[in-house]
């Protein structure tokens, strides 16, 4: 019955969740910004969302009017209604193609003019060495000196998008490139979208009986014709006051699957509508006074108040009364709509922090219309319009003879949160990719991950353990039935590497389960089992419909999450965020390590009122405290990394065995050998090396075995020995005090890494991998930051 509805519901509206792509959106309201420091502001945000993969890339800016910009200068009201073209400019490739194209036909640049900037400009964001590509936009045929008189004059209003894609429907060409428009000659309305539209197909189909001409094979498409087809019908009914929110609204209601939308129109000229439903969404505000123009619509999802992300507020708070008569917690400042402000909507918070630290989180269903310096948010309402009652929010064909805006909303409200991230922490600096960056700064994101939580007596020694995040409910996951642990990639191999820590200290069972798995299998989950999901991104589609199956059937869900006001962090009861710092690099590095320390955080406040259990506990949070120092020891390895992976360069596979703790450190290892490298590599479970592995050993495979002094010690000693007799080509990871190992395989090529407590080893362990990868991705001459085929975000099912 109403059950079954509602999942069938959820599942039309999840379907094929986000996809990897980057939105960065600017609207300046009264503050002069000429067109070429528009494009300039669009083009360095898309290069800070370059980590998530794209292979094509747009923007939409407006058109430059020489009336409009005398307006502008004088009647600065006029300026901002004056309707004014868009200029669409899109490339496929990389940004610095689409800097080339912006140059050559905005500004009217040349090659010898280009020349100079860069001498001026060495880190500008116009210096590109990129060659002039074949260009696809829509400009007029004007001379060079007036695109460059145009580029100079300074617009007050401006509403800009742009985006980076990762094809999905259609090749990657210049056509299918975002942004896509309701028509090639006029632009009326201009749309940039990140997920995946479900129902393109009946739409296309629906709006193509009515005469609409489709041009490209996208799933977004459909969204600017749709804007266009239901714009005109509207003032065909006489509804010519519709507003560019309720337009937006209209539109987002026919549309089933996932999204983030951003949406410009010269209809409505300066001004920006934002819509969010599973993909991520967020806006950062800025202005002079330090306080924000509008009203700041904040409020915490479900078990946000104990949620692992500290929100920190700016202006008052007090009671408002919400359309529903509902009190809610505002935190609110407004200035006059004549105000000084810009808007910015991204994908990642990365992309913006440099212009701004003031952003709020979009979250599902949420509508936000910016325009005249103030914004507000809108809830779409999931009820049926009263006067209309055949009209509900969610997922009506458009086919129907009566055309107005009935979708119900409401205003709501959201934090405006602070980010803590610098803009350092987005730059490479002395390194040279960011990977090797990220790499060398685990030791401090270890030291930040147990910072405020790891207690220490007045001796300096580790006391105790204290999770803000997950104090109320400790009691509750010491009663579970059992503990799930669901991650996805690297986040699934920090699960693995933690799982015998977690039955040792709770005594409970530990379950651990592939985030894509559990909807195939419809895993039986139950109200007493408690699920911990982990992702760095806190976007990972497959753990968040693993979430959101989990949710239904009861289970408390905690969440261990890298990225502040992520997906994760607001759906799960509770959780740990670990403090790792922003990781732009595809390859996880820093968040893997960083997972499995807050993870050791969670399992001793667990079990801190088992007295059997005191000294195992205490033996663990000394070592946590050696831990940093013992990580920063073994990246003194890197040269000696450098020189084995000159050896191994022209290898085509690569076998890592591993066991207990450290069977986590071999499938890691493998995983970034194949990610970043491209070899071909296996982590094996030593113990399964006779079912199978051990017919590839032979005197050209080489083999990593990691052989540290743990409980498994003298197995893998057996496994060293069966691997030598077979001419196998080792090389052995082992404890720095370890004298056995080399007389057991004196050819073998030995790296030795310090010694902490056994949980403890599987971070030390993974770094000498982390640097053989890296060197090796160097060498074999690909981009270790931006791997073939893959982005960091994976928020495709």
């Amino acid at each position: 019955g109403r059950r079954r509805r509602r999942r069938r519901r959820r599942r039309r509206e999840g379907g094929g969740v986000g996809i990897m792509c980057g939105i960065f959106a600017y609207l300046n309201c009264g503050v002069p910004k000429t067109r070429k420091e528009i494009v300039e502001k669009l083009l360095v945000g898309l290069k800070r969302l370059e980590y998530r993969g794209y292979d094509s890339a747009g923007f939409a800016v407006d058109e430059s009017d020489e009336e409009g910009d005398e307006d502008a200068q004088n009647g600065r009201g006029r300026a901002r209604k004056e309707k004014k073209g868009v200029v669409v400019c899109k490339e496929v490739g990389k940004i610095a193609n689409l800097e080339a194209l912006a140059r050559k036909e905005l500004f009217g640049e040349d090659e010898e003019e280009e020349d100079e900037e860069k001498e001026k400009e060495e880190d500008g964001i116009l210096n590109s060495n990129a060659k002039s590509n074949e260009t696809t936009t829509k400009s007029s045929n004007r001379s060079n000196g007036k695109k460059r008189n145009a580029s100079i004059k300074p617009l007050d209003f401006c509403a800009s998008i742009a985006h980076t894609r990762w094809a999905t429907h259609g090749p990657p060409n210049r056509i299918n490139t975002h942004p896509h428009t309701s028509d090639s000659r006029e632009n009326e309305f201009v749309v940039v979208h990140n997920g995946i539209i479900t129902n393109h197909a009946p739409l296309r189909a629906m709006l193509e009986r009515r005469g609409v001409k489709f041009e490209t094979q996208t799933d977004t498409e459909v969204i600017p014709k749709l804007c266009k087809f239901l714009s005109d019908k509207f003032e065909e009914s006489g509804e010519k006051d519709v507003t560019f929110r309720q337009l937006a609204m209209e539109v987002t209601r026919q549309l089933q699957g996932a999204y983030a939308l951003v949406f410009k129109s010269t209809k409505y000229p300066g001004e920006l509508v934002a819509a969010k439903r599973g993909s991520p969404l967020l806006m950062g505000i800025s202005d002079d006074s330090g306080e924000v123009s509008g009203v700041i619509e904040g409020g915490l999802s479900d078990g946000g108040e104990d949620d692992i992300l500290h929100k920190k507020t700016i202006g008052g708070s007090k009671k408002r009364k919400s359309m529903t008569g509902a009190a809610a917690d505002t935190v609110t400042t407004t200035t006059a709509n004549s105000s000084k402000v810009e808007f910015y909507f991204a994908s990642d918070a990365s992309a913006m922090v440099e212009h701004t630290k003031r952003v709020l989180v979009l979250e599902d269903d949420d509508v936000c219309h910016c325009h005249d310096g103030t914004y507000k948010i809108y809830k779409v309402e999931k009820q049926k319009h009263s006067q209309h009652p055949g009209y509900t929010s969610g997922h009506d064909s458009p086919e129907y003879g009566l055309y107005k805006p009935v979708v119900m909303s409401k205003e709501v409200e959201r934090t405006i949160e602070t980010l803590e991230m610098e803009v350092e922490s987005i730059m490479k600096g002395e390194f040279d990719h960011f990977m090797q960056k990220e790499i060398f700064e685990q030791p401090e994101a270890i030291s930040s991950t147990m910072r405020g939580r790891l207690v220490l007596d007045v001796l300096g020694a580790a006391e105790r353990v204290m999770l803000g995040g997950m104090s109320q409910f400790a009691a509750t996951i010491r009663r579970s039935r059992r503990i799930i642990l669901c991650g996805c990639g690297t986040s699934y191999n920090s699960a693995i590497a933690i799982r015998q820590l977690f039955e040792e200290l709770t005594e409970l069972p530990v379950t651990l389960e592939l985030a894509s798995d559990v909807l195939d299998r419809r895993c039986p989950f139950f109200r007493d089992d408690t699920c911990v999901f982990i992702s760095q991104s806190g976007e990972t589609a497959d753990t968040l419909k693993a979430l959101e199956y989990a949710k239904a059937k009861g289970a408390l869900c905690v969440g261990i999450v890298n990225t502040v006001g992520s997906a994760i962090s607001r759906a799960t009861d509770c959780g740990v965020h670990i403090n790792a710092g922003a990781e732009i690099g595809v390859a996880s590095t820093k968040a893997y390590t960083c997972q499995i320390v807050a993870m050791v955080l969670v399992a001793l406040s667990l079990s801190e009122d088992s007295r059997s259990k005191h000294a195992r506990r205490d033996d663990i949070m000394q070592g946590l405290l050696k831990l940093p120092g013992c990580v920063k020891g073994c990246l003194k390895m890197d040269a000696k990394l450098l020189e084995l992976a000159q050896e191994l360069k022209d290898e085509h596979s690569l076998l890592i065995f591993g066991r207990g703790f450290n069977y986590a450190t071999a499938l890691e290892g493998a995983l970034k050998v194949k990610e970043v490298a491209l070899v071909h590599s296996e982590g094996i479970l030593a113990g399964e090396m006779k079912h199978g592995p051990l017919a590839l050993v032979d005197k050209h495979m080489p083999i990593i075995v990691v052989c540290t002094n743990d409980g498994s010690y003298e197995k893998q000693q057996s496994v060293v020995q069966q691997l030598k007799a077979r001419d196998g080509r080792l090389i052995l990871i082992v404890s720095e005090d370890d004298k056995e190992m080399e007389k057991t395989a004196p050819d073998a090529v030995i790296l030795r890494v310090p010694k902490v407590e056994d949980c403890l080893q599987a971070v030390v362990n993974i770094i000498p991998l982390q640097l053989l990868s890296y060197h090796l991705t160097i060498l074999r001459g690909h981009n270790c930051d931006q791997p073939r085929n893959l982005a960091k975000s994976v928020t495709v099912e």
